[in-house]
């Protein structure tokens, strides 16, 4: 089985979470388009939708959804999407695809959390992967400068700019041992919008696709 069929089977497995009347939220990124194309089977178990990003929203129309702002559904009672690194405690990095902040708020306001994978994603300590951090355009070298404090390499993603309209700093050869409390470290330097760290909020659910099949982990 490939990547990308490991990835499809991983969100088509998501599928089950989804029960009459959910208010779901969706992410952002390439795993996600394969659950963002399955969802019209289950169309109809589904009250209203959120999107992390313009792209996902983009294609969720696209496909005959109506999405919804999360300011007027207030809560999701589900909330799909990938990672870019996770560990055996639900803890995960994301912002690949630059969408972390609003998946961070969707996440927040979600019951349960179904973080879908291949297994490439798993890993024994997280930072293998460069940490993402959304900043204001103004505190980008601020930022950069204190970074370097944790022994990371800070580098500037160039010619890109968030949905929010800030910019990235990926953050490289960082072995994050303590993520929990990286993640609390980092959320507080003045400018920081979003690091992509997402463990006081972690996964509930891992769905792994790998070659056997898909594997699933609740915490």
């Amino acid at each position: 089985m490939s990547q990308n069929e490991e990835k499809r089977e991983a969100a088509s497995a998501a599928l089950e979470f989804i029960k009459p009347g959910c208010a779901l939220g969706v992410g952002t990124g390439s795993t996600v388009n394969y659950l963002i194309d399955a969802l019209p089977a289950v169309k109809d178990k589904i009250q209203s939708i959120v999107s992390s990003s313009v792209d996902s929203t983009k294609r969720l129309r696209s496909i005959g959804f109506e999405v919804s702002e999360l300011a007027e559904v207030g809560h999701c009672d589900l909330y799909i999407d990938g990672a870019d690194e996770a560990n055996k405690h639900f803890q995960l990095i994301k912002g690949g695809g630059g969408a972390l902040t609003r998946e961070k708020v969707i996440a927040a306001a979600s019951r349960k959390f179904v973080c879908i994978i291949d297994q490439t994603k798993m890993v024994g300590v997280l930072g293998a992967f460069p940490l993402p951090i959304e900043v204001i355009p103004m505190a980008r070298s601020y930022v950069a400068r204190e970074i370097i404090k944790y022994r990371g390499q800070p580098v500037f993603r160039e010619g890109f700019m968030t949905d929010n309209g800030n910019q990235i700093i990926d953050v490289h050869n960082l072995s994050i041992t303590n993520p929990i409390e990286i993640e609390s470290r980092i959320s507080l330097i003045p400018g920081v919008v979003t690091v992509g760290l997402f463990c006081h909020r972690p996964a509930d659910v891992l769905l792994i696709g790998a070659p056997d099949g898909v594997k699933c982990h609740e915490r």
